[in-house]
């Protein structure tokens, strides 16, 4: 009976130390697959002559709602389509000095889910950050720039704070 005891402790140790190996591998894989970086457009900015007449341009030919700063478009989230999210729209003055180190005339605004995440990812993975992450009540923001010297934005929205700041301004989105 004792030759038997020790035999079935080995086995048994051995197969916990398996599962608790395999849990380990899995919840580091999962961690990997489950860090979410882009989730959609949150922005499309481009330098133009005269920002105003083609904001007004825009509104009388195509419909945009318009405000100071562009247009909002306003859409209802793939995830969850009880919650709404938005999109900016905006043309910039044409010497603007937002879109540098870049010398494009756009740059493009992602939405993203875990700023905080993704730049910790990506430094490691050697993109260059222009700035550092700031935080607005409608989410955090970060500039990187892309292979190819395209300046780029991550927004990390809070789309409830954000419709709140729209609604209290007077802006109405473009659905």
């Amino acid at each position: 009976m004792k030759k038997l005891v020790l035999p079935t402790l080995a086995l048994v140790a051995s197969f916990c130390f398996g599962f608790a190996f395999k849990s380990m591998i899995e919840n580091k894989a999962s961690h990997q697959i489950t860090l979410k970086r882009v989730t959609g457009i949150g922005g499309i900015f481009f330098k133009c002559k005269d920002p105003k007449k083609l904001r007004e341009w825009y509104q009388t030919h195509l419909g945009l709602n318009t405000n100071p700063y562009g247009s909002v478009f306003e859409f209802r989230q793939g995830a969850d389509p009880t919650k709404k999210g938005f999109s900016q729209w905006s043309p910039f003055d044409e010497k603007t000095k937002y879109f540098e180190p870049s010398t494009r005339e756009f740059m493009i605004n992602y939405r993203v889910a875990d700023l905080k995440a993704l730049v910790s990812a990506l430094k490691k993975e050697g993109v260059t950050l222009t700035d550092t992450m700031e935080t607005y009540s409608y989410g955090k923001f970060v500039h990187i720039m892309d292979l190819e010297g395209n300046k780029i934005e991550l927004w990390e929205p809070n789309d409830v704070e954000y419709e709140k700041m729209g609604t209290e301004a007077g802006y109405p989105t473009t659905k």
